[in-house]
């Protein structure tokens, strides 16, 4: 298992499909396909994702 680093909260970042899924009240299934779908945004770093909370809650309130 890869480690975190140990800063992820203070740069609000979200490791992972499953996580942000959680995050956004969302399947991974479906979470994953936004992502990479550009529909929400989200980088994939190697073979995860991670997005920033930040944008994202900025991303959901500009599209509401």
């Amino acid at each position: 298992m890869q480690q975190q680093p140990e800063d992820d909260t203070t740069l609000n970042l979200i490791w992972g499909a499953e996580r942000i899924a959680a995050f956004i009240n969302r399947s991974p299934q479906q979470t994953y396909h936004m992502l990479s779908k550009g529909l929400i945004p989200g980088r994939r770093i190697g073979e995860r994702w991670v997005v920033d909370r930040r944008d994202l809650v900025a991303f959901f309130r500009q599209n509401m």
